[in-house]
């Protein structure tokens, strides 16, 4: 396959390889009707004609400039991007992988999948499930969930696309490690991102960065939980350019940050569920994800995390959950520590929607309640005219 990748508006963009060859996809992002991912870019995935395709159109999220964000790094010529994940069909990145693993699942005749999650996991499995129901084919979804640390937002999503949802009395690493027990036992099927397929899935994000940025990025800024999507991401620029590499920077949550200590954390704490985990599955991939790429992995505490999700919305007016607010705490902790180079062009991931936790976006605002009589001239006084 020889050729120059070449944007919507006609202009060459970088050179893209896959296996040394030169690389485009089957059509590109920018003009045609989306049909998801394993439809773009099918030639790189473990896909064939005998794949049953299940999808809810995923990918193909937005890549939006950070105006102010990019102005309070300080640093001469630099440009942040924001990678609205959250625009996926279940508001997370999950989906990019989810429609992968499922549509293996159902090609290995599997009727039922299984996953323990934080939430967004539990919500795209759930959401995947239904969709291989609606192709003809039997798809039972059964969830793990640690109890009382699962945002509304998730939960509510996995209990109306019909999982069956078991709350369990501790952490998310508990939860795992009971569904890697049940899947050695019993005809279902994993689908946390110890699934490779799932990482499969999730490596199509880095095409579309580069596609939709026209070039490979200096920097990319993403949350660690599980650290699978720090592993995809990866994994996709290898794949996708031998050319420049951007410079993988992760960061986990203070209170959760078991790759920082280089320990695992029993009782892993903090405000950003989707990366409340002690011991990441994918922890030696993110490992070298970062060292690979002459980046790193460092943590923020959930008081920058929160101070950047009240930023990214009230400053850049872009909604995320908290979790995807360390990307963007990070790049801010990463440039007051002078550790971005001038002249970077970094883009940073936000994992998941801003309506995945409203309870933490009313804890967070600073709006007083108010509440008035149906009298003009009340209002008109509380609105300052």
């Amino acid at each position: 396959m020889i050729g120059m990748f070449v944007r919507a508006n006609l202009k060459p963009a970088l050179t893209l390889w896959y296996n040394n060859v030169v690389m485009i996809s089957k059509s590109t992002i920018f003009t045609r009707p989306w049909n998801g991912i394993i439809d773009c870019y099918r030639t790189y995935l473990p896909v064939s004609n005998k794949t049953p395709v299940v999808t809810l159109n995923e990918g193909n999220t937005p890549l939006v400039y950070a105006p102010h964000i990019t102005k309070l790094c300080n640093m001469p010529g630099l440009a942040v991007y924001l990678k609205v994940e959250g625009a996926n069909p279940t508001g997370s990145f999950k989906d990019r992988g989810m429609t992968v693993a499922v549509s293996k699942a159902v090609e290995m005749k599997s009727k039922a999948i299984i996953c323990a999650s934080t939430g967004n996991t539990s919500a795209s499995a759930a959401a995947y499930a239904a969709r291989a129901r609606a192709n003809g084919f039997k798809m039972d979804c059964f969830v793990l969930v640690p109890k009382g640390y699962v945002a509304l937002g998730k939960l509510s999503q996995a209990m109306i696309y019909g999982a069956k949802v078991i709350q369990v009395k501790g952490n998310f690493d508990e939860a795992l490690k009971l569904v890697k027990e049940i899947v050695e036992k019993y005809p279902v099927t994993l689908v946390n991102s110890v699934n490779p397929f799932r990482i499969e899935g999730q490596k199509t994000a880095a095409f579309e960065v580069c596609e939709q940025l026209g070039r490979v990025p200096d920097v990319l800024a993403i949350p660690v939980g599980n650290a699978g999507n720090i592993t995809a991401y990866w994994k996709g620029f290898c794949e996708y350019t031998r050319d420049t590499r951007p410079k993988m920077i992760g960061f986990e949550a203070s209170g959760a940050a078991p790759i920082v200590q280089n320990k695992i954390i029993e009782k892993p704490e903090t405000v950003a569920t989707a990366i409340r985990i002690g011991n990441p599955a994918s922890w030696k991939q993110a490992v070298n994800a970062a060292g690979e790429s002459s980046g790193f992995i460092d943590c923020v505490t959930d008081d920058e995390i929160i101070e950047a999700y009240k930023l990214l919305h009230q400053k850049e007016g872009i909604a995320c959950e908290p979790a995807s607010a360390a990307s963007v705490a990070g790049l801010l902790k990463s440039a007051k520590l002078k550790k971005i180079q001038p002249e970077s062009t970094v883009v940073c991931v936000l994992t998941g929607n801003g309506l995945k936790d409203p309870d933490t976006a009313i804890k967070s605002s600073e709006q007083e309640k108010l509440e008035v009589a149906p009298d003009l001239k009340e209002i008109t006084k509380l609105l300052g005219f």
